[in-house]
Protein backbone atom coordinates (compact mmCIF):
# COMPACT_ATOMS: atom_id res chain seq x y z
CA UNK A 1 0.00 0.00 0.00
CA UNK A 2 1.24 3.35 -0.29
CA UNK A 3 2.09 5.87 2.22
CA UNK A 4 1.81 9.39 2.84
CA UNK A 5 5.24 10.54 4.31
CA UNK A 6 7.27 13.40 3.06
CA UNK A 7 10.45 11.37 3.63
CA UNK A 8 9.41 9.63 0.05
CA UNK A 9 12.50 11.38 -1.53
CA UNK A 10 11.68 10.49 -5.25
CA UNK A 11 8.52 11.66 -5.24
CA UNK A 12 9.34 14.43 -3.15
CA UNK A 13 11.96 15.96 -5.33
CA UNK A 14 9.75 15.01 -8.58
CA UNK A 15 7.02 17.34 -7.16
CA UNK A 16 8.88 20.12 -5.82
CA UNK A 17 8.84 21.99 -9.29
CA UNK A 18 5.07 21.93 -9.18
CA UNK A 19 4.90 22.98 -5.77
CA UNK A 20 7.21 25.52 -6.05
CA UNK A 21 5.63 26.93 -8.56
CA UNK A 22 2.28 27.14 -6.40
CA UNK A 23 4.86 28.83 -4.17
CA UNK A 24 6.00 31.70 -6.51
CA UNK A 25 2.59 32.75 -8.43
CA UNK A 26 1.21 36.20 -8.30
CA UNK A 27 -1.11 36.31 -10.72
CA UNK A 28 -4.28 34.83 -11.80
CA UNK A 29 -2.67 33.05 -14.33
CA UNK A 30 -1.36 29.93 -12.41
CA UNK A 31 -5.51 29.39 -11.86
CA UNK A 32 -6.42 25.97 -11.35
CA UNK A 33 -3.41 24.84 -11.26
CA UNK A 34 -4.56 22.26 -7.65
CA UNK A 35 -4.29 18.91 -8.23
CA UNK A 36 -4.28 17.79 -4.77
CA UNK A 37 -6.71 15.22 -4.56
CA UNK A 38 -9.25 14.22 -2.52
CA UNK A 39 -8.39 12.30 0.75
CA UNK A 40 -9.44 10.33 4.00
CA UNK A 41 -10.95 12.36 7.19
CA UNK A 42 -9.16 15.48 8.52
CA UNK A 43 -6.09 14.69 10.71
CA UNK A 44 -4.99 16.89 13.47
CA UNK A 45 -1.89 19.28 11.77
CA UNK A 46 -0.58 22.71 13.67
CA UNK A 47 0.17 24.21 10.38
CA UNK A 48 -3.46 23.37 9.28
CA UNK A 49 -6.57 24.09 11.44
CA UNK A 50 -8.83 24.82 8.60
CA UNK A 51 -8.36 21.48 7.38
CA UNK A 52 -11.78 20.89 6.84
CA UNK A 53 -12.01 24.21 4.35
CA UNK A 54 -8.93 23.49 2.38
CA UNK A 55 -9.86 19.68 1.57
CA UNK A 56 -13.53 21.40 0.50
CA UNK A 57 -11.52 24.08 -1.84
CA UNK A 58 -8.49 21.39 -3.15
CA UNK A 59 -11.46 19.20 -4.30
CA UNK A 60 -12.99 22.54 -5.98
CA UNK A 61 -10.11 23.14 -7.56
CA UNK A 62 -9.44 19.25 -8.69
CA UNK A 63 -12.41 19.61 -10.16
CA UNK A 64 -11.82 22.74 -12.37
CA UNK A 65 -8.33 21.64 -13.50
CA UNK A 66 -9.90 18.39 -14.88
CA UNK A 67 -12.32 19.93 -16.49
CA UNK A 68 -10.30 22.75 -18.24
CA UNK A 69 -7.05 23.50 -17.75
CA UNK A 70 -5.14 19.98 -18.24
CA UNK A 71 -6.81 19.64 -20.65
CA UNK A 72 -5.72 22.71 -22.24
CA UNK A 73 -1.90 22.16 -20.99
CA UNK A 74 -1.81 18.98 -22.60
CA UNK A 75 -2.78 19.86 -25.91
CA UNK A 76 -0.88 22.48 -26.20
CA UNK A 77 2.38 20.52 -24.97
CA UNK A 78 1.60 17.99 -28.57
CA UNK A 79 0.86 20.79 -30.84
CA UNK A 80 3.88 23.10 -30.28
CA UNK A 81 7.23 22.41 -30.73
CA UNK A 82 9.63 22.07 -28.08
CA UNK A 83 11.73 25.22 -28.67
CA UNK A 84 8.85 27.39 -29.11
CA UNK A 85 7.27 26.38 -25.28
CA UNK A 86 10.60 26.84 -24.23
CA UNK A 87 11.03 30.16 -25.80
CA UNK A 88 7.72 31.36 -23.97
CA UNK A 89 8.79 29.49 -20.66
CA UNK A 90 11.86 31.88 -20.31
CA UNK A 91 9.97 34.75 -21.88
CA UNK A 92 7.57 34.66 -18.34
CA UNK A 93 10.57 33.55 -16.39
CA UNK A 94 12.44 37.05 -17.74
CA UNK A 95 9.45 39.30 -16.18
CA UNK A 96 9.17 37.52 -12.77
CA UNK A 97 13.05 38.10 -12.84
CA UNK A 98 12.22 42.12 -12.33
CA UNK A 99 9.64 41.07 -9.51
CA UNK A 100 12.35 39.14 -8.01
CA UNK A 101 15.11 42.30 -8.16
CA UNK A 102 12.50 44.10 -6.32
CA UNK A 103 11.86 41.57 -3.88
CA UNK A 104 15.44 40.89 -3.36
CA UNK A 105 16.45 44.45 -2.70
CA UNK A 106 13.37 44.85 -0.15
CA UNK A 107 15.34 41.87 1.34
CA UNK A 108 19.03 43.55 1.57
CA UNK A 109 20.47 40.46 -0.41
CA UNK A 110 23.18 42.28 -1.98
CA UNK A 111 23.85 38.77 -4.36
CA UNK A 112 20.27 38.26 -4.88
CA UNK A 113 19.78 41.76 -6.25
CA UNK A 114 23.09 41.89 -8.68
CA UNK A 115 21.96 38.75 -10.06
CA UNK A 116 18.42 39.52 -10.57
CA UNK A 117 19.31 42.76 -12.36
CA UNK A 118 22.01 41.30 -14.12
CA UNK A 119 19.47 38.60 -15.53
CA UNK A 120 17.36 40.95 -16.65
CA UNK A 121 19.53 42.71 -18.45
CA UNK A 122 21.18 39.90 -20.43
CA UNK A 123 18.09 38.51 -21.25
CA UNK A 124 16.41 41.54 -22.42
CA UNK A 125 19.35 42.75 -24.35
CA UNK A 126 20.84 39.20 -25.45
CA UNK A 127 18.04 36.60 -25.23
CA UNK A 128 15.47 38.43 -28.31
CA UNK A 129 13.78 40.72 -25.24
CA UNK A 130 13.63 37.17 -22.83
CA UNK A 131 13.13 34.42 -25.19
CA UNK A 132 16.46 32.67 -24.71
CA UNK A 133 17.65 32.75 -21.29
CA UNK A 134 21.68 33.91 -22.07
CA UNK A 135 21.90 34.36 -18.43
CA UNK A 136 22.08 30.87 -16.99
CA UNK A 137 24.33 29.88 -19.84
CA UNK A 138 26.64 32.16 -18.63
CA UNK A 139 25.93 31.56 -15.07
CA UNK A 140 24.21 33.83 -13.56
CA UNK A 141 21.55 32.18 -11.05
CA UNK A 142 18.07 33.20 -10.70
CA UNK A 143 17.42 34.30 -7.07
CA UNK A 144 13.50 33.67 -7.09
CA UNK A 145 11.50 35.82 -4.33
CA UNK A 146 8.47 37.07 -3.57
CA UNK A 147 6.79 39.64 -1.59
CA UNK A 148 5.47 36.63 0.70
CA UNK A 149 9.00 35.45 1.31
CA UNK A 150 9.91 39.56 2.04
CA UNK A 151 7.58 39.27 5.03
CA UNK A 152 8.89 36.34 6.36
CA UNK A 153 12.70 38.37 5.78
CA UNK A 154 11.85 40.85 8.10
CA UNK A 155 10.06 38.36 10.64
CA UNK A 156 6.93 37.63 9.38
CA UNK A 157 5.86 33.51 10.03
CA UNK A 158 4.52 31.54 7.32
CA UNK A 159 1.14 31.38 9.23
CA UNK A 160 -1.35 28.43 8.83
CA UNK A 161 -1.62 26.61 5.16
CA UNK A 162 -4.59 27.78 3.02
CA UNK A 163 -5.79 26.48 -0.17
CA UNK A 164 -7.25 29.35 -1.93
CA UNK A 165 -9.72 29.47 -4.74
CA UNK A 166 -8.53 28.20 -8.04
CA UNK A 167 -4.93 29.10 -7.28
CA UNK A 168 -4.53 26.40 -4.86
CA UNK A 169 -1.66 25.72 -1.83
CA UNK A 170 -0.57 28.88 0.27
CA UNK A 171 0.16 30.39 3.52
CA UNK A 172 -2.23 32.78 5.52
CA UNK A 173 1.39 35.15 5.62
CA UNK A 174 1.05 34.52 0.66
CA UNK A 175 -2.29 35.28 0.70
CA UNK A 176 -1.71 38.83 2.38
CA UNK A 177 0.99 39.46 0.07
CA UNK A 178 -0.46 37.99 -2.85
CA UNK A 179 -2.10 41.54 -4.18
CA UNK A 180 1.27 43.04 -3.97
CA UNK A 181 2.79 40.25 -6.02
CA UNK A 182 -0.25 40.88 -8.69
CA UNK A 183 0.05 44.38 -9.36
CA UNK A 184 4.35 44.03 -9.13
CA UNK A 185 4.72 41.96 -12.16
CA UNK A 186 4.82 43.66 -15.00
CA UNK A 187 2.40 41.58 -17.52
CA UNK A 188 -0.12 43.71 -14.70
CA UNK A 189 0.76 46.94 -17.04
CA UNK A 190 0.20 45.65 -20.43
CA UNK A 191 -1.86 47.67 -22.02
CA UNK A 192 -4.60 46.84 -23.93
CA UNK A 193 -6.78 44.95 -21.37
CA UNK A 194 -7.16 42.29 -23.97
CA UNK A 195 -3.49 41.84 -24.81
CA UNK A 196 -2.94 41.57 -20.92
CA UNK A 197 -5.52 38.89 -20.48
CA UNK A 198 -4.18 36.97 -23.96
CA UNK A 199 -0.81 37.35 -22.09
CA UNK A 200 -2.17 36.01 -18.57
CA UNK A 201 -4.06 33.02 -20.24
CA UNK A 202 -0.78 32.07 -22.57
CA UNK A 203 1.59 31.82 -19.20
CA UNK A 204 -1.52 29.36 -17.24
CA UNK A 205 -1.12 27.10 -20.08
CA UNK A 206 2.78 27.32 -20.09
CA UNK A 207 2.79 26.82 -16.30
CA UNK A 208 0.55 24.33 -16.61
CA UNK A 209 2.08 22.25 -19.16
CA UNK A 210 5.25 22.34 -17.55
CA UNK A 211 3.60 20.50 -14.16
CA UNK A 212 2.56 17.61 -15.89
CA UNK A 213 4.93 15.46 -15.27
CA UNK A 214 4.78 16.40 -11.42
CA UNK A 215 1.28 16.43 -11.14
CA UNK A 216 1.28 12.58 -12.22
CA UNK A 217 3.93 11.59 -9.88
CA UNK A 218 1.95 13.37 -7.04
CA UNK A 219 -0.96 11.70 -7.97
CA UNK A 220 0.59 8.12 -7.92
CA UNK A 221 3.06 9.24 -4.51
CA UNK A 222 0.94 8.78 -1.35
CA UNK A 223 -2.42 7.09 -0.50
CA UNK A 224 -3.34 10.95 1.12
CA UNK A 225 -2.42 13.09 -2.05
CA UNK A 226 -3.72 15.96 0.20
CA UNK A 227 -1.85 16.01 3.27
CA UNK A 228 1.29 14.83 0.76
CA UNK A 229 0.78 17.75 -0.76
CA UNK A 230 0.44 20.29 2.13
CA UNK A 231 3.38 18.86 3.92
CA UNK A 232 5.45 19.10 1.33
CA UNK A 233 4.56 22.52 0.32
CA UNK A 234 4.71 23.79 3.84
CA UNK A 235 8.71 22.36 3.99
CA UNK A 236 9.73 23.98 0.81
CA UNK A 237 8.23 27.46 1.79
CA UNK A 238 9.55 27.40 5.16
CA UNK A 239 12.97 26.87 3.68
CA UNK A 240 12.65 29.39 0.96
CA UNK A 241 12.34 31.49 4.09
CA UNK A 242 15.57 32.47 5.17
CA UNK A 243 16.29 33.45 9.04
CA UNK A 244 15.18 37.15 9.98
CA UNK A 245 16.53 40.15 9.92
CA UNK A 246 16.02 40.89 13.42
CA UNK A 247 15.12 38.50 15.71
CA UNK A 248 13.35 38.75 18.87
CA UNK A 249 14.65 37.81 22.35
CA UNK A 250 12.25 35.27 22.48
CA UNK A 251 14.04 33.65 19.46
CA UNK A 252 17.56 33.39 20.79
CA UNK A 253 18.93 30.32 23.20
CA UNK A 254 18.56 30.94 26.29
CA UNK A 255 22.29 31.16 27.41
CA UNK A 256 23.22 33.93 24.12
CA UNK A 257 25.23 36.09 25.38
CA UNK A 258 25.22 34.74 29.06
CA UNK A 259 28.91 33.86 30.50
CA UNK A 260 28.88 30.18 31.26
CA UNK A 261 29.50 29.59 35.47
CA UNK A 262 33.24 29.24 36.52
CA UNK A 263 34.14 25.68 37.16
CA UNK A 264 34.17 24.70 40.87
CA UNK A 265 37.49 24.63 42.26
Amino acid sequence: MKTSTVNDAPAVKAAQPRLAAWARRGLPVLAALALVGCASGPRSNPDDPFESYNRSMTRFNDDVDAAILKPVATAYVEVTPTPVRTGVSNFFGNLSDVWSFVNNLLQLRAEGTANSFMRVNVNTIFGLGGLLDVASELGIERSRQDFGLTLGRWGVDTGPYVVLPLLGPSTLRDAVALPLDVNGNLLRQVRPVSDRNSLYALRMVDTRANLLRAGSVIDNAALDKYSFTRDVYMQLRKGQSSEPLFKDDADRGANDGVLPPEPDR
